[in-house]
């Protein structure tokens, strides 16, 4: 893959990224589930300059990690889908989430992060790697 393009639900916001991703995790926390209303979110990490909007303008919601950083969510004031997020911790990176790409069929997570906080009915896989919180590095 080497690059990709994706979107909102209702198609009001439309991006597009020019090289691969540089990682991709799913992440159980507690902000991502209720982020995403989902169980998990699978977050697609590419470098910000790599990540242009061709549509629209998505909002910004801030909020506090648990580690204290900062984290950015970026959403569809329109219909709610959530696109991007970003954050303190990783300067000059966006996740993108999975779910927003309009195809996502060559994306493979190489971990789940915050395993402690996953849901009793998730299934953990055990070809990735699993950590309880967030790795170093």
């Amino acid at each position: 893959m080497t690059g990709f393009t994706g979107g909102c639900l209702c198609g009001a916001i439309r991006y597009e990224v020019t090289a691969e991703p540089v990682r991709t995790f799913c992440c159980h926390c507690d902000n991502c589930r209720k982020a995403t209303g989902s169980s998990f979110a699978t977050n697609v990490f590419v470098k910000a300059d790599d990540l242009k909007i061709t549509q629209g303008t998505p909002t910004l919601f801030q909020h506090q990690a648990d580690s204290g950083n900062m984290m950015n969510k970026e959403f569809c004031a329109n219909c709610g889908s959530q696109l991007f997020g970003s954050g303190a911790a990783r300067p000059g990176m966006k996740n993108i989430k999975i779910g927003s790409m309009d195809d996502a069929s060559s994306i493979r997570p190489v971990a789940n992060l915050y395993t402690k906080c996953a849901l009793p009915c998730t299934h953990l896989s055990d070809e990735m790697e699993n950590y309880e919180e967030m790795p170093d590095g």
